[in-house]
């Protein structure tokens, strides 16, 4: 990986706007940051610390997107969560990397989902999650070597400083977006070059450019259901919005873009036939709607969609 500027990620992440954008609606909800624009929406962890003094409170919706974006290099946190929600809500809208990302479908935990998707690749491994997840302990034990480090550490955590001692010795590495909002991004991604490096969170970007500073996968979201997201993020939702607005989905980087949308018609597919099968059942011994039936028009759309996608990459290749 070759060295970069501090700043220029973000410089490189506010390049993807354009500067038609604007703000219709902003939230700082106890866990989640939300900016939706005229088509979209954009999410950030909120700060966890507290505030009764934002100057700028009721003055933001209406503003050009990409000014609020800049915001994302700022010092204050609820500014720079901010700023990098508003960067979501476009660059994560319409975006080809998000449709041909692998939705995960877990069986245990959504917010979980991702560290179940890798845990048999790490065996016999040293791995380093920077963020503590909840109920992490419970889901990603196993034969390997796993270390959790926290800006505010528990007793069975480490604290950040210690990433400048493991991470280069790590093999794994999954690195919390959140760190793009706190600034240690930079040096964290710079520290794990020689592991396998997983970006991930709500706050993820969906960009290729992380490649560049040798991330391996992106471990983002799909925003599946927009209402359900804004109302579970007001009424005070963290892992929740798992539950209702969200999904984990994977992004192999090191994959061309054919191959990530052929992982994902799979997963979509499997899940699909699992739902149909389950509405058989479920026909069999009620004479109720199905109450997965909604899901089910969900996944056809998306299937649609990423078939399209497809279709259109094939045939710019062999035309």
């Amino acid at each position: 990986m070759n060295a970069h500027h501090p700043w220029s990620l973000y410089e490189q992440l506010l390049d993807q706007l354009t500067d038609d954008g604007r703000v219709e609606e902003v939230q700082i909800g106890l866990t989640w940051t939300l900016v939706r624009d005229q088509s979209s929406t954009g999410l950030a962890m909120s700060p966890g610390s507290m505030t009764r003094v934002l100057p700028w409170s009721g003055t933001l919706v209406g503003r050009n997107l990409k000014q609020l974006a800049g915001w994302v290099k700022s010092w204050n946190q609820h500014e720079a969560a901010i700023g990098m929600a508003a960067l979501n809500a476009e660059i994560n809208s319409n975006n080809p990397l998000t449709e041909s990302a692998t939705p995960l479908f877990p069986k245990g935990s959504a917010n979980l989902a991702v560290f179940e998707h890798f845990k048999p690749q790490l065996t016999g491994k040293k791995v380093v999650v920077i963020g503590r997840y909840p109920g992490i302990e419970h889901r990603l034990d196993g034969d390997f070597e796993l270390t959790i480090l926290e800006r505010n550490p528990t007793s069975e955590d480490l604290p950040d400083p210690a990433a400048e001692f493991l991470l280069r010795d790590a093999e794994w590495v999954f690195l919390s977006a959140t760190t793009l909002i706190n600034k240690t991004f930079p040096r964290l991604a710079e520290l794990s070059r020689e592991a396998q490096v997983v970006l991930m969170g709500p706050t993820t970007p969906w960009l290729e450019i992380f490649k560049d500073y040798g991330i391996d996968y992106l471990a983002g979201v799909q925003i599946h259901a927009s209402e359900q997201l804004w109302q579970t993020a007001r009424e005070g939702g963290g892992t929740r919005i798992f539950e209702t607005g969200v999904r984990y989905a994977i992004a192999d980087l090191q994959s061309d873009q054919l191959t990530r949308l052929k992982g994902a018609i799979g997963s979509i597919f499997n899940q699909r036939e699992g739902l149909k099968k389950a509405m058989e059942a479920w026909y069999q011994q009620h004479n109720q709607p199905y109450p997965g039936k909604q899901n089910l028009l969900q996944l056809d759309q998306q299937l649609s969609r990423l078939d399209s996608r497809y279709k259109q990459e094939w045939d710019g290749l062999n035309c």
